[in-house]
């Protein structure tokens, strides 16, 4: 399904133009690579082309524009750092966080599709799975062709996955998997999904289920206030039946799931980020411009204040998530590492959608501005892929050695 040329053509006309710059103001792009600021270039001109005049029109609607799904598979937004021969890019960890951030800067909810599609869809794929799994669907997924979704979350189980009820028997010929999955970005619809559930022992293993299997349904989930231009939904397993050369070979317990959030929250930490930097530039220009008591606001002392500590939380992340990224190209990156940058990221960027909220006023509440858009989406983004106190919990067992939540 796709938005009409007439919807389309309305919100481009009552929607301002995207006039982004990204504030710079240690001169961090000095540290990136000419390939890198190319890339962050293409991915930008993306965004304002086909994301920014839509996006507010698409979030008022509650609509999941599926054609983006393809669009993201051709400009190389879908598991960046997969190798060229299964379709992705072969890129380094820096120019996929590039990719977050410019993603996320037009809408989290969009960085939610590709991000769910390159961390916890393709690369389980390519890093558990055998060699005719990662031939089979890394290409597709790559190139949009097939969309895909990550099966961890349970009614029940969220930030304790290891109590995860769904579970699979074996049937000598298949797999008969049961269960129900919940909270799921992209599930309405996915073509394949990567679900974990126990076997018959306790132990936790990856399956790929695919669209059309039957006892497999995927309802969606209404009435978001948040991410309102993604796709949520449910995986629902009723004794469907699983080929066994669909089970993930090369690595099964929870730590396999847990390396595949590694891989989103990176990403979240850059993307979030994005965001942050979009609600400041906002607020910063929309300050020069409104006049009160005879002046801009921007002259005022507490509106300077709001706008220098925006600056310099944004300044600090992007040197967090920029080292962050050197240490996941060497490999030396560690969970608590990325905790802590997806933790602080998405804070300030939730402080700073809320400052920028109240600088742009009463116009601030509207979709003239993205800020509220921004704000609400974050509200997600600060729960999803382990919540903001989780990550307080798994940097204070790394800092003393003793587990809070046991």
């Amino acid at each position: 399904m796709s938005s009409s040329p007439t919807s389309s053509s309305k919100a481009k006309k009552s929607l301002k133009q995207d006039v982004y710059e990204h504030p710079d103001f240690y001169k961090i792009d000095d540290l990136l690579t000419e390939e890198h600021k190319l890339i962050r270039s293409s991915i930008r001109d993306f965004v304002k082309r086909e994301i920014s005049p839509f996006i507010e029109d698409w979030a008022q609607r509650a609509f999941f524009p599926y054609e983006i799904v393809r669009k993201f598979g051709e400009i190389g937004a879908f598991g960046p750092t997969i190798p060229l021969e299964y379709g992705g890019g072969g890129m380094d960890y820096i120019s996929y966080g590039i990719i977050m951030q410019e993603i996320e800067r037009g809408d989290s909810g969009m960085r939610s599709t590709a991000s769910v599609q390159g961390s916890l869809v393709m690369y389980p794929i390519y890093k558990f799975g055998n060699e005719a799994q990662r031939k089979k669907y890394l290409p597709k997924l790559a190139s949009g062709e097939w969309l895909g979704c990550f099966g961890l979350t349970e009614p029940d189980h969220g930030s304790n996955p290891s109590g995860m009820v769904t579970n699979f028997k074996d049937m000598g010929d298949h797999y008969l998997l049961n269960g129900a999955k919940m909270w799921i970005s992209n599930s309405p619809k996915a073509d394949v999904a990567v679900v974990w559930a126990k076997d018959e022992k306790g132990r936790i293993h990856g399956l790929i289920v695919e669209r059309g299997m039957p006892g497999f349904t995927t309802p969606e989930t209404h009435g978001k206030w948040s991410l309102r231009a993604s796709t949520t939904g449910e995986l629902v397993f009723d004794n469907v039946k699983v080929p066994k050369e669909n089970l993930l070979p090369n690595k099964s317990g929870l730590g396999a799931p847990l390396m595949c959030l590694d891989s989103a929250r990176y990403g979240i930490a850059w993307g979030a980020l994005g965001a942050a930097m979009d609600c400041y530039e906002s607020a910063r220009r929309y300050a020069a411009e409104r006049i009160q008591f005879g002046k801009p606001i921007a002259s005022f002392q507490l509106v300077q204040k709001k706008l220098s500590e925006m600056l310099t939380e944004i300044t600090k992340a992007q040197l967090l998530v920029w080292r962050l990224g050197m240490l996941m190209n060497e490999g030396k990156a560690t969970t608590p590492q990325i905790s802590l940058a997806k933790r602080n990221n998405v804070h300030i960027a939730l402080q700073i959608a809320r400052e920028a909220r109240q600088i742009h006023g009463g116009m601030g509440i509207t979709g003239e501005y993205p800020i509220m858009r921004h704000m609400m989406n974050l509200e997600s983004v600060v729960t999803y892929e382990g919540t903001h106190d989780i990550h307080l919990l798994i940097l204070g067992n790394e800092i003393t050695g003793i587990p809070a939540f046991n």
